[in-house]
């Protein structure tokens, strides 16, 4: 680990020049004492770090000098495919590793197309959770990574929707992470015990038949353990054609209807933040306004239970006219909540 260190703490000084004690400190997070010994030891080595006071002091390289140590090792250049999340490097135990490969690549550019990376990298940033919601704990995602990396079965107990645990065995073809959530895609001969719902997805075998795959949301796992059993993964497969499939038969699993909505101005602004793509393709098939600026859509919806909750958040700014079941339900609700708000 101090070996990855002092090269880490030398590549930051040769790719961006004078750096202080407290910036070092703040870019390999280790104490101001540990730095000042990494110095040292690098200075012992042989490596000419000048050490200057004052305001305007720091740390830095004497001019001309350039270490050519910018070999990537194994986690170092399989971190590289995370470049653009550092956030989900960190949670898959791969961000020491992708930051001591960004160092070494930036070592080996020249110095003009260096500083340009360095200038593109601080004028973008991908925050890959949704809003207004704390990412999932993922205390067994780097578990389940190294089960996918080595392709070896996986020991698990994962908690249900509806709080069930069981005893599962995966053989986790890959991981996906979707709007702040970390899932694994896993290969399965059959629904779990007592599980007689369909497969989320399927994907070519070895010998042409369909392979079926199950999600499982990361954070509902209890424990995690990897075995010594390895497992082939399927020829050809694909993991971001089988999501894009297993979502969308998601998706067609959960849009039990379609309700006919009136809606206002601001509530088709609302629509795609509020039932995203459905929301989206809905307003886009939408009829004319009339001279109020209101429209006709026909939304997709979920079973009646969750479909009265999520109108509802259109509050006065639509109106359901149909199915006619769907309308009394939500026309229920609305009487139940103006009751409870009446004054007294």
């Amino acid at each position: 680990m101090r070996a990855d260190r002092l090269l880490s703490l030398l590549l930051l000084l040769q790719n961006r020049g004078r750096m202080t004690a407290a910036e070092l400190a703040a870019e390999l997070e280790v104490s101001l004492r540990t730095v000042y010994r990494d110095v040292e030891a690098l200075g012992a080595a042989g490596v000419p770090v000048r050490s200057e006071r004052g305001p305007d002091g720091g740390y830095s390289l004497m001019n001309g000098y350039r270490t050519r140590l910018t070999g990537l090792n194994d986690a170092e250049a399989e971190s590289l495919f995370l470049a653009g999340v550092p956030g989900a490097a960190r949670e898959l135990g791969l961000g020491a590793g992708l930051a001591t490969a960004q160092l070494k690549l930036q070592a080996a550019l020249p110095p003009g197309l260096a500083e340009r990376t360095r200038r593109l990298q601080n004028c973008f940033h991908l925050d890959a959770a949704a809003w207004f919601r704390h990412s999932d704990p993922v205390p067994h995602l780097a578990t389940v990574a190294r089960a996918v990396w080595e392709q070896r079965t996986l020991h698990v107990r994962y908690r249900a929707w509806d709080g069930r645990e069981a005893h599962r065995e995966l053989r986790p073809l890959g991981l996906v992470l979707k709007s702040g959530i970390w899932y694994a895609v896993a290969w399965t001969d059959g629904p779990p015990p007592g599980d007689t719902a369909p497969p989320d997805g399927t994907a070519p075998g070895a010998d042409g038949t369909a392979v079926r795959t199950r999600t499982y949301r990361i954070s509902r796992l209890v424990s995690a353990e990897t075995t010594d059993t390895p497992f082939e993964r399927p020829a050809g497969f694909d993991l971001a054609a089988c999501w894009e499939a297993s979502s969308q038969r998601l998706e067609a699993r959960l849009h039990h209807a379609t309700a006919r909505l009136r809606i206002s101005p601001r509530a088709q602004r609302m629509l795609p933040m509020q039932f995203g793509a459905a929301g989206s393709r809905a307003l886009e098939a939408a009829g004319p306004p009339d001279r109020e600026g209101w429209v006709l859509v026909d939304l997709p919806v979920e079973a009646p239970a969750v479909a009265v909750g999520d109108l509802l958040r259109l509050g006065t700014e639509a109106e359901v006219l149909g199915p006619p079941g769907l309308r009394a339900a939500v026309a229920r609700a609305a009487s139940e909540l103006a009751a409870r708000y009446a004054a007294p």
